[in-house]
């Protein structure tokens, strides 16, 4: 664990969450400040930065990605966009590895 990192804490129950699923490699839970009727992240339980970091780890970045395909069932979601930030540049807020998983209604293709 990461002493400052949000989501450490909140996988070590020290930050309450609203978890939606769980697996022995991975932690679901909503999104404080949803961007679509079903907003939820997707961490890994340890800590790796970003995707780059996640992907350095194959067995746990497989184990996120069932982990986001879990939520989508769990949730009954047809149809969902998963989004990984990587960088502040890119809009990454919280330096651990996390999908977003967006559904709920329509997000059509391609946006706006």
């Amino acid at each position: 664990m990461v002493e400052d990192c949000l989501f450490c804490k909140i996988v070590a129950g020290e930050v309450p969450a609203t978890v939606v699923l769980s697996g022995a490699d991975w932690l679901a839970f909503e999104d404080i400040g949803p961007k679509a009727p079903v907003h939820v992240l997707v961490v890994p339980k340890r800590h790796l930065a970003d995707i780059g970091e996640l992907g350095s780890d194959p067995a746990v970045a497989a184990a996120v990605v069932a982990g986001i395909g879990a939520v989508a069932r769990h949730l009954g979601l047809s149809a969902y966009r998963t989004v990984f930030n990587t960088g502040a540049a890119a809009g990454q807020s919280v330096f651990h590895a996390h999908a977003h998983v967006l559904g709920g209604r329509d997000l059509g293709w391609p946006p706006g």
